[in-house]
């Protein structure tokens, strides 16, 4: 198994929500902003309002992600994104993070796998690949950077 660089993601994200304590953990809301996409031969354009991550802060720290959301390419083709992972930093690091700060993605654990699809006929080819990403948390936004699963 090899992995290609596909694309970065940047996603610009509003305060977290807090929807209450479920039995497997506190339930958070992020709603995204916008943001952007680059990546391989020319793939590019911004993130379409609407997107959300559905998140689960468990007890030991950790954090489930679940996202949905939409890429629209300079040449207005939709992309939609799933998005399910976890994010894994020690209790200070986990703090940092909540506060705000710039916290360099070497001192945590952010990883999910993604499906891709789209209607546009020349991006197809998403369709049919699985892709995994490395996240770095930043103080407004996300940056997820994508590769596809050869």
């Amino acid at each position: 198994m090899q992995l290609r660089d596909l694309m970065v993601i940047d996603v610009a994200v509003h305060p977290i929500e807090m929807l209450g304590t479920f039995p497997l953990g506190a339930r958070r809301l992020v709603t995204f902003a916008g943001g952007t996409f680059e990546g391989r031969d020319g793939l590019r354009g911004t993130i379409a309002p609407g997107g959300v991550d559905w998140q689960l802060a468990r007890a030991d720290g950790a954090v489930e992600i679940d996202a949905h959301y939409l890429l629209l390419t300079d040449e207005g083709e939709p992309i939609e994104v799933r998005s399910v992972g976890l994010r894994k930093a020690s209790p200070e690091v986990a703090e940092r993070l909540a506060r705000g700060e710039a916290v360099t993605p070497s001192e945590y654990y952010f990883r999910t796998h993604i499906r891709l699809s789209t209607s546009a006929p020349r991006l197809a080819w998403l369709n049919d690949l699985l892709a995994v990403s490395t996240g770095e948390r930043r103080p407004d936004s996300v940056r997820i950077h994508v590769h596809e699963v050869r």
